[in-house]
């Protein structure tokens, strides 16, 4: 209870003759007596051993305390209140003494008269109150006239301190388009005043700066917009000033500010346009697939995802002949090649290409359509090309007989360039060692020019040349694979020696060789091979041949009593013929020699061991060899 007068009175404590008072602003917790006020604002407090109605005599202290205002600016000692005894006429010797929190340092007693005094700056942020004790001594002897006495001094608030954002500055972010009263960010004040006394700590806030975009709710500091269809591209970034007021808002309260930096963040209500309607580009004929044509751009004013395109191409007679992909990282179109190109064939191309947003926000189609499109105009630029053959390899069969100078293919090329240029044709001489082929330098006329030998070469692989006259850096190629078809130049023969003999004790009709032949010509039918004796020895009485109608032959013995003394070698002449046009024929001579042998048939002794003899050798040669044997046996 908060109450002025001049004095309050309490029981003696102990029954001491004595009496103290507190002079000052006090709180009482007993009940008060009434009385005359002496200073404004201040209440005489004491003690008082004298007896009052319905009061209890037993003494009991009263818990006082007192107010003093924080932040005085005087130059002299904030007067607080004043202790004073009944005890105390006057004459000083009672001696005041004052202990406990900020005794002597805060606070001041005058030891004579009592009267309380504080000697710093106080302020109730820091300290809020203080507990000190008071005691009245006698000054001569230093004993208590007073059992010690404890009150309270109290810091009074003032409005000294100004609301403070401490989280400041802020920074927040709405999606631009936002309705009306969309919540943005929350800021709070806070204030150091004593809240339970007045209005020093009652905050409002205000918006000095964001108008009229922006609003905050008074109690709160709910930030909010307040004014529809705010465009991000119109305007992205917001600096809003909030002001908090301490007492309540009114007039004279203390004010602190923040800053909140407000973004609108990006949604998709911008659909892509293209700046160009139309679009000239030029590609190289030459140019590889796959490589870049040009570029073409949608222009979004959304950003990030909003602003991300998908390009297509929707129409035009080059949808197969060009490509279009996204670049994801600038969002433009980029035009390749997707086939190999011709100035010849085809000079220009139009495309219709679509760009569009691939990701749409469903309440502002409204807003669309989110896709446009644009036309593309390519030129396709000619290139010096080399000569072309056609057709673009060539095969050519041709006899192996041949005549030297014989044309056997004309191999023809074109400059596909408009000027058409004129041609020249010559051999890749690394392709012909051999030099077999020469080629007209102005016809193209591919003739023979060594003979030809299919058991030597059988495939000829050249490559003719065609090179611009104007221009010999430009150079066509065309391989030209020959074939060499076989003719009948190659007679049939034995195709290695055979070793034959013959049995003394032999009987008529025992075979005793079969033979085989080889021809080096490759007939498209086969080989076929006939075999006979030798015109010479058509009436052989000895030996016979027997064709066997597969290309083999055997020798049969036409009588029995071969003796080695009579005679030990026979030479058997066979010719062998092909069926081929003409025929070809050669003559082999087989040589067979007479041996002893056991009644199963197995060799015993032999006399020298036969020969095959190749159809070239003589008969003086023959004799030679013989010659030869029967010496080395004689040895």
């Amino acid at each position: 209870m908060w109450t002025s007068g001049r004095m309050s009175n309490a029981k003696s404590w102990l029954g001491l003759g004595v009496s103290l008072y507190f002079w000052g602003l006090m709180d009482l917790t007993t009940p008060v007596l009434s009385g005359t006020p002496t200073l404004p604002g201040r209440l005489e407090a004491f003690l008082s051993d004298k007896p009052q109605p319905h009061q209890r005599t037993k003494r009991s202290w009263v818990w006082n305390q007192f107010f003093v205002l924080e932040e005085y600016t005087g130059t002299d000692p904030l007067y607080v209140g004043k202790l004073h005894s009944d005890m105390d006429r006057g004459d000083g010797s009672i001696k005041y003494i004052l202990s406990g929190e900020g005794a002597g340092v805060v606070f001041t007693i005058d030891d004579t008269t009592g009267d309380i005094h504080a000697i710093q700056r106080l302020d109730r942020e820091e300290r809020a109150q203080y507990t000190l004790r008071a005691q009245a001594l006698d000054r001569r002897t230093g004993r208590p006239m007073e059992p010690e006495s404890e009150f309270i001094i109290k810091i009074q608030d003032i409005n000294d301190n100004e609301p403070k954002f401490l989280d400041g500055p802020y920074v927040a972010t709405v999606p631009e388009m936002s309705p009306v009263g969309t919540s943005v960010i929350q800021v709070t004040a806070t204030d150091a005043d004593d809240p339970t006394y007045g209005n020093s700590a009652r905050v409002v806030y205000s918006i000095l700066q964001g108008q009229p975009y922006f609003s905050v709710d008074s109690k709160t500091g709910v930030i909010r917009t307040a004014l529809m269809n705010m465009d991000r591209e119109a305007k992205e970034y917001y600096e809003v000033i909030i002001q908090a007021k301490d007492m309540g808002g009114q007039l004279g309260g203390l004010a602190g500010t923040t800053t909140v930096n407000i973004t609108l963040s990006d949604v998709n209500d911008n659909p892509p346009r293209f700046p160009q309607k139309h679009y000239q580009m030029s590609v190289l004929e030459s140019a590889p697939v796959s490589s870049t044509v040009g570029r073409v751009f949608a222009k979004d004013l959304d950003e990030g995802i909003n602003a991300e395109m998908k390009y297509t191409i929707v129409d035009g007679d080059g949808a197969d002949a060009f490509d279009i992909n996204t670049d994801p990282n600038f969002q433009v179109g980029i035009i390749t090649v997707k086939k190999p190109l011709s100035f010849e064939r085809k000079k220009s191309y139009t495309l219709k290409v679509e760009g569009a947003n691939p990701h749409l926000e469903m309440r502002f189609l409204n807003l669309g359509p989110f896709q446009d499109t644009t036309t593309v105009h390519i030129s396709v630029e000619d290139v010096d090309e080399p000569p072309v053959f056609d057709p673009g390899s060539y095969f050519v069969e041709v006899p192996e007989d041949v005549a030297i100078g014989t044309t056997i293919q004309t191999i023809s090329a074109k400059d596909p360039d408009v000027t058409n240029n004129s041609i020249r044709y010559s051999i890749d001489r690394s392709s012909d060692p051999g030099r077999f082929f020469y080629v007209d330098i102005t016809t193209g006329a591919l003739m023979t020019a060594r003979p030809l030998d299919r058991e030597e070469f059988s495939w000829h692989n050249i490559t003719v040349l065609a090179m611009e006259m104007n221009n010999p850096s430009q150079v066509g190629s065309v391989p030209v694979t020959i074939k060499v078809l076989d003719v009948n130049d190659n007679a049939p023969e034995f195709p290695r020696f055979y070793e034959a003999f013959v049995c003394e004790n032999a009987k008529a009709g025992q075979l005793i060789q079969t033979v085989s032949a080889m021809d080096q010509d490759d007939p498209r039918n086969g080989q076929h091979f006939y075999y006979s004796l030798a015109p010479e020895a058509a009436n052989n009485p000895n030996f016979t041949v027997r064709d066997n109608q597969d290309n083999t032959a055997r020798i049969l013995t036409r009588r029995s009593g071969f003796r080695q003394q009579e005679q030990s070698v026979f030479y058997l002449p066979i010719l062998i013929s092909d069926g081929g046009q003409p025929v070809l024929s050669s003559t082999g001579t087989l040589t067979i020699q007479v041996c002893g042998c056991d009644d199963e048939g197995h060799v015993l002794s032999c006399s020298p061991e036969a020969y095959m003899l190749p159809v070239s050798l003589s008969r003086g040669a023959l004799i030679a060899i013989l010659a030869c044997v029967f010496v080395l046996l004689g040895e």
